[in-house]
């Protein structure tokens, strides 16, 4: 075991955690109060979770939904050649906390810090690229927990009195490091048009502002009752994700006839060829290249699209999953100077995370943006500020 320094009291031997015990439904995920506390190693820091949030990938690794060969596989992220999930995981990527504790190499000075966590697991030290994606989570254990073991320079001190942990948690790197990956991988520039699907989750919000913050205009698809919403967040306009068939239509009429620049798309499937209508109806009007930014597939992982469409009209189509060390650290300023803001929908206790798994996949009316998962000791002062009324919580 590394040495290491601890704060103010001793630690205990044991902690709560929930624990992936398989592919499958939520009943896979168990609540331990007996689970062993981690320790730091070289270059680690040991954190005590305040808040985490809850991404879609959670629900998609717990069910085995990333296949990459066969469509009816049962599998997880395996970029690396061998599957890195084992069971039992603790999962959450996107930790706010406090370091409690440092091992070797580490500066005691971070004891007491808070700070959020850049959740991948990098293969190398490279700075701008990430060609294995993996993930505190799913590769290693992540922040359904009481404490995480976690790398010192991964776990960025994010120092705003105004910012709550569950807030900040809610600004995590899953979802910010991927829109803005998405954004850099299409080269998205100032003043271009930029669609922005899925708008309502994660990502999605957090796309509408990284368009804003580098001066691009975004444009939102999801359902008309979010319109307010998204629009006060930053979306130009809002197309009906309902009237899917007419998009090229509703574009027309936001843009003044003129296409979409890029799209960023995380629904996938029957959608995809009304995406790449909407951008190339007036090549002339064109200036660059149509670009599609993929990072998701809620509408379906499989798209029909005439390859004479792509090649013809020179689409560019970009895969996305993770990004890299140097976005992670741009993330980070943003927080920090508060060119970001969190769109925090609710919090859920980690005991209550079956409950927290269900309501996310039944979100609908009045959903925007990001679930926390607060573990049980640190609910009062964290998480009990954002619960969700009784009424939404049983849904």
């Amino acid at each position: 075991m590394a040495h290491a320094s601890v704060s103010e009291t001793t630690l205990p031997a044991t902690m709560s955690a929930m624990l992936l015990t398989g592919h499958g439904g939520v009943d896979r995920l168990v609540y331990r109060d007996d689970v062993t506390l981690p320790s730091p190693g070289p270059g680690q820091v040991l954190v005590r979770v305040t808040a985490t949030a809850k991404n879609n990938t959670d629900r998609k690794a717990r069910e085995g939904l990333y296949p990459t060969k066969d469509k009816e596989e049962v599998a997880s992220f395996a970029m690396g050649g061998s599957p890195t999930l084992t069971f039992p995981r603790i999962q959450g990527a996107d930790i706010v906390g406090r370091v409690v504790a440092v091992g070797d190499g580490v500066d005691v000075g971070r004891l007491g810090e808070r700070g959020l966590l850049d959740f991948n697991l990098y293969a190398d030290s490279r700075p701008d690229i990430n060609l294995t994606p993996d993930y505190y989570g799913h590769g290693a254990d992540g922040g359904f927990a009481e404490y995480v073991a976690l790398p010192s320079d991964q776990f960025h001190l994010v120092d705003k009195p105004d910012l709550a942990d569950a807030e900040l948690a809610a600004m995590g790197m899953c979802s910010y490091q991927t829109a803005y990956h998405m954004m850099t991988s299409a080269g998205v520039k100032a003043g271009e048009r930029v669609l922005v699907t899925g708008a309502s989750g994660g990502v999605g919000t957090a796309l509408i502002q990284l368009c804003r913050v580098v001066g691009a205009i975004p444009y939102a698809l999801s359902q008309a009752d979010k319109a307010p919403a998204l629009k006060a967040l930053g979306a130009e306009a809002v197309f009906d994700r309902g009237e899917i068939a007419e998009l090229e239509r509703q574009v027309r009429a936001a843009t003044g006839d003129r296409p979409l620049d890029a799209v960023m798309d995380l629904v996938g499937g029957e959608m995809t060829d009304r995406f790449i209508d909407a951008m190339i109806f007036d090549m002339k009007a064109r200036t660059t290249y149509p670009r599609l930014s993929i990072a998701g597939a809620s509408g379906g992982n499989l798209s029909e699209i005439m390859w004479t469409r792509i090649y013809l009209y020179q689409v560019q189509i970009f895969g996305v999953s993770h990004g890299t060390r140097d976005e992670a650290a741009q993330l980070i300023e943003w927080i920090r100077t508060g060119q970001l803001k969190p769109v925090l929908h609710g919090a859920f206790r980690l005991s209550d995370l079956h409950r927290a798994e269900e309501y996310f996949v039944d979100r609908g009316k009045g959903f925007l943006g990001k679930i926390v998962i607060v573990p049980d000791a640190q609910w009062e002062a964290h998480g009990a500020a954002f619960a969700l009324d009784a009424g939404a919580t049983d849904a």
